[in-house]
């Protein structure tokens, strides 16, 4: 599921699975799980839905495989694609944050894999990064090289960006989780970190954000040529 105000109560469902006799559930959860705990948690609604479905399937004793991807590289269409298409810029306010973010089609194989045959993958945590750690300016110089043209990064306020969110009549749940989203990435810990969950799952690397813009330039306002 994406993020969703019912997360919680979805996988609360799920858990009956176990009567029928399924024979494995994978759980997408989030990267920011693996720092959390009842006593360690985080402002976002979303990332707790998250942790405690994670003990609700344990609990259910349903046979689980748990992805945790960070960041999603798909999350540039909405969040950048237009500052990029018109100004050549990434504007959001992640200071010197290292989102790590992988791509949405590296997860769907990883998902795709697990599916064929979850028995090996059973009771197993899958962390899933891109292929590098940088901050927001490293990846703008990736954009770059994707899209022939000079895209920088700008730190922009985090009020504004919030204010911007808003006015775009995104959910309270939603805009709660990516302002969150946004203090993790600063700390550091939550999302600054290299997982090679897709390389071990998949066989093949993640995909780096040049891959990614490359295969979306009209996302970001194409490439010159």
């Amino acid at each position: 599921m994406s993020v969703s105000a019912g997360y919680l109560e979805t996988v609360t469902m799920a858990a009956v699975a176990r009567e029928v006799g399924v024979n494995a559930l994978v759980n997408m959860s989030q990267m920011t799980v693996s720092q959390m705990s009842i006593q360690n948690t985080t402002p976002s609604h979303q990332q707790r839905q998250h942790w405690l479905s994670e003990q609700v399937l344990a609990w259910s004793g349903l046979p689980v495989v748990t992805i945790r991807p960070t960041m999603f590289l798909d999350s540039f269409f909405p969040l950048a694609g237009p500052s990029v298409r018109d100004r050549g810029r990434i504007e959001l306010p992640f200071g010197r944050g290292k989102p790590s973010p992988v791509a949405g089609a590296g997860v769907a194989r990883v998902v795709a894999v697990v599916l064929a045959d979850p028995g090996p993958h059973v009771d197993l945590i899958y962390e899933l990064t891109g292929p590098r750690s940088q901050d927001l300016h490293g990846v703008a110089r990736e954009f770059s090289d994707a899209l022939n043209r000079e895209v920088t990064y700008s730190d922009i306020p985090p009020e504004d960006w919030e204010r911007e969110l808003k006015r775009e009549g995104l959910p309270e749940h939603l805009t709660g989780h990516l302002v969150t989203m946004r203090e993790v990435a600063l700390g550091g810990s939550g999302y600054d970190r290299l997982a090679d969950g897709v390389q071990r799952v998949t066989r093949r690397p993640a995909m780096s954000v040049r891959e990614f813009v490359s295969l979306y330039t009209d996302e970001f306002g194409g490439r010159r040529s």
